[in-house]
């Protein structure tokens, strides 16, 4: 029990000093000196960062006080399953690892088959934005012709979200018997996640000559719902020929504010993606990148997950597949950290 208190007594330590709590009580009051202010209302997009800041850094040091508490109590068990949750963020310190996510799924070659599998992983991660408590919402989806999506984009609110998700970013391969052939022939799959952060406050350079703007009307499944305005945008970067599509906001603003938010952040990527490869050429070893296979999911002939990245495997696929993907990320960031 003492051996268990020590060491409990150390991770809370690091966890202290990664969270900064007496840091974070002057900055609240910094921040809620703003709200009182008689213009703070007037911008409601920064007024609820400032709000979700607040409460976020509130919630901190309140958990840090009942960890504190309970270790002072000798509540073992409790005090772990807190501490071995909070341990995760030491991990999580990259530039961007607490802002919001822009995540998107494509399907990969294979037709039906891969759009079905596209629709499964949104499915996934849905349920382990739910379970995390994090707020989602829809920003481009292309449904397939048969069954399944094409692609979706989504927007995804939630501490450390960009942190949690970059992990998940790659191929995903499924191996199943097929619902969509009669002789239930076994089929491989695939399908890439791209993660973004959603970037605030930070100097990425668009210039509006180096814009094409297109509109058009939006519409939900097999054309129903459709917008008798063009309030749907599709955005192409010239210099880069990037294309962002953005049409599930109702008016063409919105729409064009989201599409101009995920190119920035596209390019902030391929920012990044140049400065790694610059350091990875004087390396023995790179990173995987973004478009690696990282993980495969079996159904058949047997049931198994394994990321390839970690080796970390479940012989549990329809738990994982209903959103239990925590300890895969978590050991990724373990391994990669």
């Amino acid at each position: 029990m003492d051996n268990l208190k020590e060491e409990l007594e150390k991770k809370l330590e690091q966890i202290v000093q990664k969270i900064q709590p007496e840091a974070k009580r002057k900055e609240i009051k910094t921040l809620e000196a703003r709200t009182y202010e008689h213009d703070f209302w007037e911008d409601h997009e920064t007024a609820a960062e400032v709000m979700k800041r607040i409460n976020d850094m509130k919630k901190e040091i309140d958990d840090i006080e009942m960890m504190q508490l309970l270790l002072m109590e000798d509540e073992m068990e409790e005090v772990e399953t807190m501490i071995n949750a909070y341990e995760i963020r030491l991990f999580l310190s990259g530039e961007f690892d607490d802002n919001d996510a822009i995540f998107s799924i494509h399907a990969g070659s294979g037709g039906t088959e891969a759009m079905d599998w596209s629709d499964m992983l949104m499915r996934m991660y849905m349920r382990f934005f739910d379970m995390k408590g994090w707020k989602w919402e829809l920003v481009d989806q292309i449904p397939g012709e048969e069954a399944g999506i094409k692609s979706v984009t989504m927007n995804v609110h939630g501490q450390y979200a960009y942190g949690y998700l970059k992990c998940e970013a790659g191929t995903h391969r499924l191996v199943r018997q097929s619902p969509f052939n009669a002789d239930a022939l076994r089929q491989t799959s695939f399908a890439l996640v791209e993660v973004l952060p959603i970037i605030k406050n930070y100097e990425i350079e668009v210039k509006d000559e180096d814009l094409d703007w297109q509109f058009f009307r939006s519409g939900g499944h097999g054309g129903q719902n459709v917008n008798k305005v063009s309030t749907a945008v599709r955005l192409t970067h010239i210099p880069t020929n990037i294309v962002v599509t953005c049409q599930q906001e109702r008016s063409q603003l919105q729409n064009r504010e989201t599409a101009l938010k995920i190119l920035k952040a596209k390019l902030w990527q391929r920012e990044q993606e140049k400065r790694e490869k610059k350091i990875g050429s004087f390396k023995k070893e790179t990173k995987a990148s973004w478009g690696q296979q990282i993980r495969s999911y079996v159904l058949h002939p047997y049931k198994m997950v394994k990321d390839l990245r970690t080796d970390y495997e479940s012989n549990q696929p329809e738990k994982v597949l209903d959103g239990d993907i925590e300890p895969f990320i978590e050991a990724y960031l373990k391994t990669s950290s």
